[in-house]
């Protein structure tokens, strides 16, 4: 355990800091699970409003990642890495329209 008043105060804020990368972490991984769900609704069944619904989860996927990378919470290669896996499974049913 921490013994001096600066590294109580320090073990305070990293543990505040853990609490927030996780939920950011946790964000970005229900909005992509919710890209991933649009997308094979998608394919079921191609329409324009499914469409549209899946750019929207799209967008909101890599703003969520965007801003994870720029609070600190991603690695940069990370946040890349999963916005291409992202992009990654739109480009197939792109060219077949």
């Amino acid at each position: 355990m921490a013994n001096t008043k600066s590294s109580l105060k320090r073990a305070e804020i990293a543990e505040r800091n853990r609490l927030r990368n996780k939920a950011y972490k946790s964000a970005v991984k229900t909005l992509m699970k919710k890209y991933f769900n649009a997308i094979a609704a998608y394919t079921a069944n191609p329409t324009p409003e499914l469409n549209q619904e899946v750019q929207a989860r799209l967008s909101e996927a890599y703003g969520k990642i965007d801003k994870a990378i720029k609070r600190g919470v991603l690695h940069p290669n990370n946040g890349a890495r999963k916005k291409s896996r992202l992009a990654h499974r739109l480009k197939p049913l792109q060219t077949a329209e």
